[in-house]
């Protein structure tokens, strides 16, 4: 079965230093991008991510620091990376927990104001986890027949994922071929943010979802303590919340 694309589709997979959105970095990123004539473009980078690999994700991924040392930043690269994403919906696995989260905190950096409007998410993994509870290498096998080789390459997780969705809309009749449905169907909660720091609440309001202001609408947060906002943006709080954060001030300030 293929995918029925109203637009590209851009199947995605980071290695990096370890798991903080905020704080790590991208060591390999792969992108497989699927056009709805049928068309398919793919390429793979490896990434120096300027701090030191630690041992703990060298063993996960096997990209030591001597294999980046000569590779290009990030930075460099942000500009091609966005080029092949910028018009399409992304997939991956597990990717809207850690992979969009962490490339829009590394795009940001690079200067490149990235953000999900018009555009939408499909998570493999959530399809995979509502439908069966497994692992990428188990889902695989289950719905492909076939042994993930290279598990932990982004090359070959990138690959993979896109096979499992193929395969899941085979599958199981209630999905729908359809980019907006998968996305829908893959989404946890509404958040604003990719870290889940502002949500919105049953009224589609924006609300604080940690600290002293749990629940509460950031409107209200930002009109009875202004000096929040400024404490939100010189803390260590991933640069994509900041901007949200941003946005929903100036919308504020527009309305009065």
């Amino acid at each position: 079965m293929e995918l029925k694309l109203n637009r590209p589709i851009c199947f995605f997979d980071l290695e990096t230093t370890g798991i903080d959105i905020g704080k790590d970095r991208i060591v390999e990123i792969a992108i497989f991008k699927v056009f709805p004539n049928g068309n398919k473009e793919s390429k793979t980078w490896l990434v120096n991510p300027t701090i030191p690999i630690p041992p703990q994700s060298t063993a996960v991924h096997g990209i030591t620091d001597e294999k980046v040392a000569n590779e290009p930043a990030f930075k460099e690269l942000a500009p091609q990376v966005y080029q092949m994403i910028k018009d399409s919906d992304l997939g991956g696995f597990n990717s809207d927990r850690f992979d969009i989260p962490l490339l829009a905190e590394e795009l940001l950096r690079a200067g490149v104001d990235f953000d999900m409007k018009n555009r939408v998410s499909v998570d493999v993994q959530t399809i995979f986890h509502k439908k069966e509870e497994r692992t990428l290498s188990a889902a695989l096998k289950f719905y492909c027949g076939q042994n993930l080789e290279n598990a932990h390459s982004a090359e070959a997780d990138t690959m993979a994922t896109y096979e499992i969705l193929k395969a899941q809309l085979e599958r199981y009749p209630d999905l729908e071929n359809d980019m907006k449905s998968l996305s829908e169907f893959t989404t946890r909660k509404k958040i604003a943010d990719f870290a889940g720091m502002i949500a919105f609440d049953e009224n589609n309001e924006e609300v604080f979802t940690f600290g002293k202001h749990k629940g509460v609408k950031v409107d209200v947060v930002l009109e009875k303590e202004p000096g929040y906002f400024s404490w939100v943006q010189n803390a260590d709080f991933p640069l994509y919340t900041k901007k949200v954060l941003t946005a929903i001030k100036l919308r504020k300030l527009n309305t009065k």
